[in-house]
């Protein structure tokens, strides 16, 4: 294998190989899908992107205007197809890396198929939405009903009719609650544990992405009071409807839970409306009921759980030092977290994700091209 490998063809992998071979290095991109952009790919119809088009694009190739403000999933997969082939990346497809570890002055990575191949320098872009994670609930085996996670959620179709849980508010929880709801679902529950910060998505054209960009650097009391106080004049009161405000500053949510509120497209309407009911935090599951922290129960034909990601890092990597008990690289988006090994994609800011990988992609390129030279 080359000098250099990147692990990922999603967004963060392709921006660092482009910004590599724009400075001369060569580098190969393993990915473990059967093309570009797979996580993208296996996410629901409906999606968008929250971050508008002109601040998402990756470096040297803006996403085409007809693409619209709000890029949907398919034509972000057909923007990063294009990048992959405008800036002529080297994508190795259906190559899964199932370990690393250090050996002499390179990296050594165990393909899934049993072989090895290292490298000098190693750049692991695979996201920290990699892992679908699944909450242990007491008695969630005995559960006769259908369980799934959110990332097997693609549209309401197969649940027309039903009675179904989401489980968890955040973005994808929420959107997909009022797809549920507009698709057919015979009733839909929002299961909360925390209450979300709730913005909108753009106000009068401004959009919340630049709240984020201008704000973000003010002192996390007063952004925390601004973000308040912004909510209470962008949002209606939801407690009459069974959500609370959130008792924890949207920032210092930030900080301690790499957490970004929900951007509403449509679930404080279906809340207000009735088509989406809030309910309790599950606590525990029995043959055929869902038991709530309130001392309620429900039995619904189906739950969601929109109950987040792992990076899966701990897995691959042997050493656990590394990663803090998240499993997020303690050292990524510039610096190597060893010689030769660099994370990139982990840092959640409320600029937006694609923004973000953008600007670490020219600063891990910069780094191993000073490195080289």
């Amino acid at each position: 294998m080359g000098d250099v490998t990147v692990l990922g063809a999603g967004a963060a992998g392709l921006a660092v190989a482009a910004q590599l071979k724009a400075r001369g290095v060569d580098c190969v991109v393993l990915e473990r899908g059967p093309g570009v952009a797979t996580s993208w790919r296996g996410r629901y119809d409906r999606l968008h992107l929250h971050t508008i088009r002109s601040l998402s694009g990756l470096p040297g190739f803006p996403i085409p205007k007809q693409y619209g403000r709000w890029v949907s999933r398919d034509d972000l997969v057909r923007y990063l197809e294009a990048y992959t082939e405008r800036f002529g990346i080297d994508v190795r497809t259906g190559t899964t890396v199932v370990g690393v570890k250090p050996s002499a002055d390179r990296w050594s990575l165990r393909l899934e198929d049993g072989s090895e191949q290292s490298t000098k320098t190693l750049i692991v872009a695979i996201g920290y939405l990699h892992t679908p994670a699944l909450p242990q609930w007491p008695g969630r085996e005995s559960w006769t009903g259908t369980m799934i996670h959110s990332a097997e959620y693609r549209n309401p179709e197969p649940f027309r009719g039903q009675n179904v849980l989401v489980v968890g508010p955040g973005n994808s929880g929420s959107e997909i609650a009022s797809d549920l709801a507009e698709g057919g679902a015979a009733s839909v529950s929002l299961a909360i544990r925390t209450p979300p910060h709730i913005v909108r998505r753009e106000t009068a054209g401004w959009p919340a992405q630049m709240n984020g960009l201008l704000l973000g650097r003010l002192p996390e009391p007063l952004f925390n009071t601004m973000a308040a106080t912004m909510a209470r004049v962008e949002m209606p009161d939801l407690r009459p409807y069974g959500i609370d405000r959130p008792s924890e500053g949207l920032k210092t949510r930030l900080r301690t839970h790499r957490y970004v509120p929900v951007q509403d497209v449509g679930i404080v309407r279906d809340v207000v409306a009735g088509r989406v009911r809030p309910v309790a935090a599950v606590q525990a599951f029995t043959e055929t009921s869902v038991l709530l922290a309130d001392g309620t129960a429900l039995q619904p034909d189906t739950v969601i759980a929109a109950t987040g990601y792992g990076t899966g890092l701990h897995d691959l990597f042997d050493d656990p030092s590394l990663f803090d008990e998240t499993g997020v690289p303690r050292v990524h988006g510039g610096p190597p977290a060893r010689p030769g090994l660099f994370f990139m994609g982990y840092d959640v800011t409320l600029g937006g994700m694609l923004r973000q990988v953008a600007i670490e992609s020219r600063l891990v390129a910069r780094t191993i091209q000073e490195a080289r030279s």
